[in-house]
């Protein structure tokens, strides 16, 4: 029987290690252009917003195909559907709905960048942002690096001080609300973007030397969370799809700074492919725009493991 999985069935902290692992064997598989992966694809309903859909798999030994959809509309509730096939027998594996396989499926790239650029001594997190996806790019990191403590600016005082004491208890490390975008980022060894701001919220001069930045939040020519000068000063920019940063309505933030040309695909880091982290000075940049396919991957690996 084919299993359906909601929200309420992708609880538990060890799932974002199995999100992890799985989006590793993925991002190997890339490498080895094993992964298919187009850049999404929108078709739009004019006047209400669009159908967005990524499609995607993985090849060799179990070969997996699926596709995420999900809407832009207007509302006060979002959902997804996610279903995957196992592309040697035809057999629909399952079908996930709601929202949170999403926002674990960014997070868990968000740790693999953070396992493979950041310092592998890092113990401090800054968080801007307070909602999703800064949730799940704490675990991710929590579940890749030994974290002692974060800290969190989000405008909202109270979103943030929530955020503070929901994450400190479900990943028993000291998780500190931060009254400004200074104090939150002062002497962390990595700083989550995670906001929906359409002009920077952090600069170079903001940063300590061998910082690992993760931008999860707005990156094109309309509006980005993150200065230009971070790119300027980081000896290595990531993404988790080139592809998708050349496929946006508006430009790519970076395209037409001169850094657009340095950015390495994430994949090849992790296959040694392309060099990662140099010393431990470098400041490290990711910029997380969302890998086609990947979400196909960790919802096998999920309904596998449940």
């Amino acid at each position: 029987m084919t299993k359906i999985l909601k929200d309420e069935d992708l609880v538990g902290s060890g799932l974002m290690a199995v999100a992890i692992d799985a989006l590793e064997t993925a991002f190997l598989a890339r490498a080895g252009n094993r992964l298919i992966s187009p850049p999404r694809h929108h078709v739009s309903f004019p006047d209400r917003g669009d159908l967005v859909f990524t499609v995607g798999g993985i090849l060799g030994e179990k070969p997996l195909a699926g596709f995420r959809v999900y809407e832009t509309f207007d509302g006060a509730e979002h959902s997804q559907i996610v279903a995957v096939w196992s592309a040697d027998d035809a057999r629909l594996k399952g079908i996930v709905l709601g929202e949170h396989l999403g926002s674990l499926r960014t997070g868990a790239i968000g740790g693999l960048a953070i396992r493979h650029l950041s310092a592998p001594d890092a113990r401090t997190v800054g968080i801007l942002g307070s909602g999703a996806q800064a949730r799940t790019q704490l675990a991710a990191a929590a579940t890749v690096r030994k974290l002692d403590r974060a800290r969190v600016y989000s405008r909202d005082a109270k979103n943030r001080t929530a955020f503070a004491a929901e994450m400190q208890q479900a990943l028993g490390i000291e998780v500190e609300p931060a009254a400004s975008v200074s104090e939150a980022v002062d002497g962390a060894d990595i700083v989550i973007c995670a906001t929906t701001s359409q002009t920077p919220v952090i600069h170079a001069r903001d940063l300590k030397p061998g910082m690992h930045v993760n931008t999860v939040g707005p990156k094109t020519h309309q509006g980005y969370e993150l200065g230009l000068d971070v790119a300027d000063v980081a000896a290595v920019i990531a993404t988790d799809s080139p592809e998708q940063t050349r496929a946006y309505a508006s430009p790519f933030f970076l395209a037409g700074s001169g850094n657009e040309h340095r950015m390495a695909d994430l994949a090849d880091i992790i296959a040694g492919k392309a060099a990662g982290r140099g010393s431990p000075e470098d400041t490290t940049l990711f910029c997380s725009v969302g890998l086609a396919g990947t979400e196909v991957v960790v919802a096998s690996a999920i309904l596998d493991s449940l």
